[in-house]
């Protein structure tokens, strides 16, 4: 049998009902699996279109395999695409769709594998799909707002940098001469401005090397355990961007809950999987204790009650929807009312960051006055 894992042989033969004696490995299939180890994922938007062609043409009954084969032709990215024509062979080869993209897990996740195979198995797989859809383009409409909203203040901030970087380097020393030759008793300002310029030129490129060796060591050190789980924890608690990020997690944590569940995934195992997307180790542990207290029958908001990263609304209305039996509508709305949230820091943020903006700006065109054109007016006025 040619297929792509033993696991997806194993489950093609469990559905023609037969008894596995032995499975053994030989090398029959395609390059393909091989080109794609260097893959490291696909962007966000690309996903996007990916599922909602997909989806589209699922509902309108065209079969799995002509619409991956539309999808090949229709996807600009090299690197979806070549995950197509793997997931097209391993379907023409007896794998079913949630086991081919269970073998490209750098691009799917266990989201949507989890989600599809609930939908390969309820016979939903068309509604699944719309849910997969609409999840990943409410996600990147999401990142484009907070993105968005980043673009100002990072274009000015670096152009200030850049600026500030010319002047230390090129108009100071042009009139460091003349200050000191002057005699003139130079303000504090000045003389801190001159001695920073002087460093810049002597030492830039040592500078450089160590914000170049920071950056690295800095990476190497995020990606270990404790790093990471450090970087999280201080996301939480930064000023301003703190509440934004815990607001995200919960709109993820909800919004993934909610969509596995309405995709028929058990409750547990919609939780395993919701640990995995959430991308913060602070919530990782908490859905790890929430895990914990399911598989021994208790119920999901008794690990939540007390987390004080866990808002307490969130809490609470599961709690009802867990007594009532409505938590995958308890769910939508969380996700929903949060998503408000984010919305309404989004907008508060870009109003805030302009006057900050300018008011940095006033205090470097300040300094600068202050350090260099009253000096070299109080030069002028003594002839």
């Amino acid at each position: 049998m040619e297929a792509a894992s033993e696991e997806v042989v194993a489950n093609l033969l469990n559905d023609k009902a037969l008894t596995i004696i032995s499975i053994e490995k030989r090398d029959t299939l395609g390059l393909h699996r091989y080109q794609l180890t260097f893959l490291r994922g696909v962007k966000s938007k690309q996903l996007v279109i990916f599922f909602r062609q997909f989806s589209v043409m699922i509902q309108a009954n065209l079969p799995i395999i002509k619409a991956l084969r539309i999808l090949i032709k229709q996807t600009e990215s090299k690197r979806l695409k070549e995950a197509i024509v793997g997931i097209t062979s391993e379907i023409q080869g007896g794998a079913r769709l949630s086991d081919a993209l269970a073998n490209y897990p750098e691009i799917f996740t266990d989201f949507f594998v989890n989600l599809i195979k609930s939908g390969e198995t309820s016979g939903r797989l068309a509604e699944v799909m719309e849910y997969i859809a609409e999840q990943q383009e409410k996600d990147y409409e999401l990142q484009s707002q907070i993105k968005g909203a980043m673009i100002y203040p990072a274009f000015i901030l670096s152009g200030l940098v850049i600026v500030a970087f010319v002047v230390m380097t090129f108009v100071i020393p042009q009139i460091t001469g003349i200050l000191t030759d002057s005699g003139v008793t130079l303000p504090l300002a000045t003389r801190l401005l001159i001695g920073v310029s002087g460093f810049l030129r002597q030492w830039w490129w040592q500078l450089i090397l160590a914000a170049v060796g920071l950056l690295v060591v800095g990476s190497i050190a995020i990606n270990t355990r404790f790093g990471k789980s450090l970087v999280d924890r201080l996301k939480l608690k930064i000023p301003i961007f703190g509440p934004i990020f815990k607001d995200i997690y919960v709109v993820r944590i909800t919004r993934s809950f909610h969509t596995l569940l309405k995709g028929g995934v058990p409750v547990a195992q919609s939780l395993v999987v919701v640990k995995q997307v959430v991308g913060n180790q602070v919530y990782e542990n908490i859905l790890a204790e929430t895990i914990r207290q399911v598989d021994e029958g208790n119920s999901i908001v008794d690990s939540l009650i007390d987390k004080k990263e866990m808002p307490i609304m969130v809490s609470q209305m599961i709690s009802v929807g867990e007594e009532s039996g409505s938590l995958e509508r308890v769910l939508e709305e969380l996700s929903k009312f949060y998503s408000r949230e984010i919305d309404n820091y989004v907008r508060n943020l870009s109003v805030l960051i302009e006057p900050v903006i300018m008011v940095l700006l006033g205090v470097a065109v300040g300094v600068f006055v202050a350090a260099v054109i009253m000096p070299m007016w109080q030069l002028s006025a003594s002839f």
